[in-house]
């Protein structure tokens, strides 16, 4: 008993330094639970490898899809479970659900929200960015104003072309408030060239949810 409970111990201690070398926290943390479980279901070797390398995947997975979400720059936490679809009468959620699968993002298609003020339209916008964030898409939030007055200072610094392709490079733009800040001719340029601006790779644009007031295209 003493030369097992000392085996298991050294074991532990090279499981918790061999999965900090090789950056596995979640191995680190469930090993010692999984090895039990495995021993009680009487896996094999094979069978307890398998379900430990699993536990690391689905975790490293979920943190990516938490930093997505993250670094979108979402201003608060919305989601479709949350809409008051009936308060909305002439949305209809068939469609909602449609977009949250992801599919116009493959085929490049833009998305305008257009309705009066109140009507949840930044809410939808939320839900519909975080949506592909939590697929593993790269996603970025941004008001109008804030992408055209990023734009305008990036082009004084001469490095507006970086920061376009920068844009260019993320799976979606959410861009919230189109229509309500007046754009003279610079900044408009400066926004259209963002919106049609294409990755090197031969893929289409980059695809736009843009929330938009009501009567303004």
């Amino acid at each position: 008993m003493t030369t097992t409970t000392t085996t298991d111990s050294a074991a532990t201690a090279a499981v918790e330094a061999a999965t900090r070398e090789l950056h596995l926290p979640a191995i680190r943390e469930h090993a010692s639970r999984l090895a039990a479980q495995a021993q009680r279901a009487k896996s094999t070797y094979l069978g307890y490898l398998a379900d430990t390398l699993s536990v690391e995947v689905d975790d490293r997975g979920e943190r990516r899809r938490r930093r997505l979400v993250h670094e979108a720059r979402f201003p608060r936490i919305k989601r479709l479970a949350d809409f008051n679809f009936d308060a909305a009468p002439t949305i209809n959620p068939a469609t909602i659900a449609t977009l949250a699968a992801g599919g116009y993002l493959d085929a490049g298609d833009p998305i305008v929200l257009i309705g009066d003020s109140g009507t949840g339209k930044t809410h939808l916008l939320i839900a519909l960015g975080i949506a592909p964030g939590e697929q593993g898409r790269r996603v970025r939030y941004a008001t109008c104003a804030q992408l055209v007055n990023e734009l305008v200072e990036a082009a004084d610094d001469r490095r507006v072309a970086r920061l376009i392709a920068r844009y260019g490079r993320y799976d979606l733009l959410a861009l919230d408030e189109l229509g309500y800040v007046g754009l003279d001719a610079r900044s408009a340029e400066l926004l259209f060239q963002t919106l049609t601006e294409q990755t090197k790779e031969p893929r289409s644009p980059s695809p736009q949810i843009c929330r938009s007031v009501s009567g303004v295209p």
